[in-house]
């Protein structure tokens, strides 16, 4: 959603093509005419490179290394590489710089309408401390095109009854294979025998689980520098642990309302019903780049954006059972704001209540009458989010970058760290990591933990 005087005026981007040109067409026809190639541009490297989200990494260090058979078999993981390579062809340095480059940069070269940039720059730095103008944030906007949905590229979905639903569908299909859950044992430490393989877990209580194989889906740092004894993974291999940026500059707000948001650049139907836009992903404060890039720079340095930038969602309009007859729940998701406040201040309630007015006035300044409209809200600063659900910093995409790691190497490590097990040299042990709800990096964990079970 965009702010305009005179008048109000929106960007719907979506799948009919025809649609979407009309709608960049309002800001600028060249824009409209261009936008489709971007898109075929975009989707080319997606398909050369989503492979390689369902593939181990190439462990470099390995090649050349141990018997001719060991030193083929290696050789044969750079296969997914080398088909990305060649399926990208002439245009590979093209696309290397978009996974390298700032989103800024790349979209500067495609597009000349702001309110379009910066729509499509929210994709590059949504979740991640990072500025539009961050080497590598290109890498982000990648990711999140790279998703598919029922054959659509670039599609994201709801899940039916809330997201808790998918965990469930999870839990229920494990359990009918015979899985035992144990919802609040809070791990110890990881068991490992003599020859430093894993041989179970040790939970607070006490009690010691026995098992062939161990997986973890703990973050990195709590996996490996809080369950697993340091003496037993490489030092250098801790010290990429400990440099992993998790700073996350997302404070999550859920709020309960006795009406749909009314847009001044779109208003509600009489009937009350939710339109288009109401079904999608809604983006506020981002006229333009430099917006986006001032909303970081005051994280930077302590504090909370003054004009935050807003990702608005309302799942209640595709699914009516989140909320009683005519109410909606809304989640936002919103950033910039730091772990920790200018003067090494602490987050307390008058501060999450400060932030969650500022984010509610800039709502108001495109849909009058949203405070009025709310029940309820709930808010979480990264620290909370922390707190509650184990994510280091708040953060959601399994981090960044790191200190020596541009965010695009970083990210694309992430994204390839399907299983750290060749890292860890311990037997038995599989680490889950990914970002986003995606099934790439449990199911290169598994193709681990089944290459183990043979070996048993």
């Amino acid at each position: 959603m965009l702010e305009d005087r005179s008048p109000p005026r929106s960007l719907l981007l979506g799948h009919d093509m025809a649609q979407t040109q009309q709608q960049i067409a309002q800001f600028s026809q060249k824009d409209a005419q261009v936008y489709p190639e971007y898109e075929a541009f975009m989707g080319h490297m997606v398909l050369a490179l989503d492979p390689l989200l369902d593939a181990p990494p190439v462990d470099t260090s390995a090649l050349g290394k141990g018997s001719l058979l060991q030193q083929l078999r290696n050789l044969r993981t750079l296969k997914p590489l080398l088909q990305a390579g060649l399926a990208l062809g002439r245009q590979l340095p093209h696309y290397y710089e978009v996974l390298t480059a700032p989103i800024s940069k790349i979209l500067d070269h495609w597009f000349e309408s702001e309110p379009l940039k910066a729509t499509l720059a929210t994709d590059a730095v949504i979740g991640a401390m990072t500025s539009p103008h961050t080497p590598g944030s290109g890498y982000v906007l990648l990711h999140h095109v790279m998703g598919e949905l029922e054959g659509r590229r670039g599609a994201w979905g709801y899940v039916a009854g809330g997201m808790g639903a998918l965990s469930q569908a999870i839990a229920q299909a494990a359990t009918a294979r015979g899985a035992h859950i144990f919802a609040e044992k809070a791990v110890c430490h990881v068991l490992l025998g003599s020859d430093g393989e894993a041989q179970g877990v040790a939970l607070q209580d006490g009690t010691e689980v026995r098992s062939k194989l161990v997986l973890s889906n703990a973050s990195p740092q709590i996996t490996f520098l809080e369950l697993i004894p340091q003496e037993k993974l490489p030092k250098d291999f801790v010290q990429r642990i400990r440099q992993l940026d998790t700073r996350s500059p997302v404070t999550k707000i859920n709020v309960a309302v006795d009406q749909l948001p009314s847009f001044l650049a779109a208003p509600n139907a009489r009937d009350g019903r939710p339109l288009p836009h109401h079904q999608c992903s809604i983006h506020l404060n981002c006229e333009g780049t430099q917006l986006l890039h001032q909303a970081f720079t005051e994280a930077a340095h302590g504090h909370p954006s003054s004009r935050p930038m807003i990702e608005l969602c309302i799942p209640s309009a595709l699914d009516p059972g989140l909320a009683p007859p005519g109410c909606h729940v809304v989640s936002l998701f919103t950033q910039y704001t730091p772990s920790m406040l200018a003067g090494g201040r602490s987050w307390d309630e008058q501060a999450r209540n400060a932030y969650a007015d500022r984010v509610f006035d800039c709502i108001e300044d495109y849909a009058p009458g949203f405070k009025a409209s709310v029940i309820g809200r709930d808010i979480l600063t990264p620290p909370d989010l922390e707190r509650i659900f184990g994510l280091p910093g708040g953060v959601g995409t399994m981090g960044v970058k790191s200190e020596h790691h541009s965010g695009a190497s970083a990210s694309l490590q992430k994204e390839e760290r399907g299983m750290w097990k060749r890292y860890t040299s311990i037997p038995h042990f599989s680490f889950l990591a990914g970002g986003g709800v995606m099934g790439a990096a449990g199911r290169n964990a598994a193709q681990v933990a089944i290459k183990d079970f043979r070996h048993l």
